[in-house]
């Protein structure tokens, strides 16, 4: 298998749970937070729906966050439907981007800068698993704890929940 199709096929994988937790969210909440410092639910549900379209700065060499435009805003969900829909385009987008994309371009280093501070330099496949893959499952886990801080149904993603059960 190839190296495209392992992380398409991780992606496609995970996708669902993760719109299975959007389907969760609770509208009329989605400016609480379970902390100052904590994201917003609409934030989170954001930063869920829009992780997938990073992958646009892998496919270059590198990405210095100094070069960013510097009126970019993170997406932030204005209602569930609006939050699943574009989590969809993103991953419509994520696959298209992704498409024929050879072992060894994704074996090359892709490098995250801050100006001259390098703060990640590996094969491009280990950062697009890392930061696309597996940063969405870190937030869907945030995602779930503010779930049943509002005492929100917690769907089954791994494996059961209290309000789940699998078995």
């Amino acid at each position: 298998m190839s190296i495209q199709s392992a992380l398409v096929r991780d992606f496609d994988l995970e996708l669902p749970n993760t719109v299975k937790l959007l389907q969760a969210l609770p509208e009329e909440r989605l400016d609480w937070k379970p902390h100052d410092r904590s994201m917003s639910l609409g934030q989170l549900a954001g930063h869920l729906a829009e992780t997938p379209s990073w992958v646009g700065a892998m496919l270059e060499d590198e990405m210095d966050f100094l070069s960013m435009p510097s009126d970019y805003e993170p997406y932030v969900a204005a209602s569930r439907a609006d939050a699943i829909a574009t989590l969809e385009a993103n991953a419509t987008a994520f696959r298209d981007a992704m498409r024929d994309r050879a072992d060894a371009f994704l074996e090359a280093t892709w490098t995250m800068r801050k100006g001259d501070d390098v703060l990640m330099a590996c094969p491009r496949h280990e950062a697009i698993r890392s930061t696309i893959v597996h940063h969405t499952l870190h937030h869907r886990g945030q995602l779930t704890v503010c779930l049943r801080l509002l005492d929100v149904p917690v769907p089954a993603t791994f494996g059961s929940t209290a309000d789940f059960p699998m078995f």
